[in-house]
């Protein structure tokens, strides 16, 4: 089975590879000196993968899970809350299924990949 780290870089690639231009969302969490624990980065449910289509400036968002893998109840309201806003979003598990939530690659957009 593939982890979720080697499915992510496959759609990078493969999305990169077909028009878009593609980020990868870093989180973290570090302590200060009085140990006071600060975290950094993105909202909770962020998804793992966001950018653009080149063509045409859509923006895009990319919950990547191996076969395996579930979504958390906020990465679910997340992507809801992305395609009700007119954004293309959903859950990834290959490069495949990246191209048609994003609708390249010979893919056309379906409206609601989860």
């Amino acid at each position: 089975m593939k982890s979720e780290k080697q499915i992510q870089n496959e759609i990078r690639v493969a999305l990169s590879s077909n028009g878009c231009v593609c980020f990868r969302g870093n989180v973290g969490l570090f302590y200060t000196k009085t140990g006071i624990p600060v975290s950094t980065g993105l909202p909770k449910g962020f998804s793992d993968l966001f950018g653009y289509r080149i063509a045409d400036g859509k923006m895009f968002f990319v919950e990547v899970k191996n076969e395996t893998g579930r979504i958390r109840p906020e990465q679910k309201i997340f992507i809801e809350a992305m395609i009700k806003n007119g954004v293309l979003a959903g859950v990834a598990r290959s490069a495949e299924d990246a191209l048609k939530i994003v609708g390249v690659g010979g893919y056309e957009y379906t409206g609601k990949e989860m």
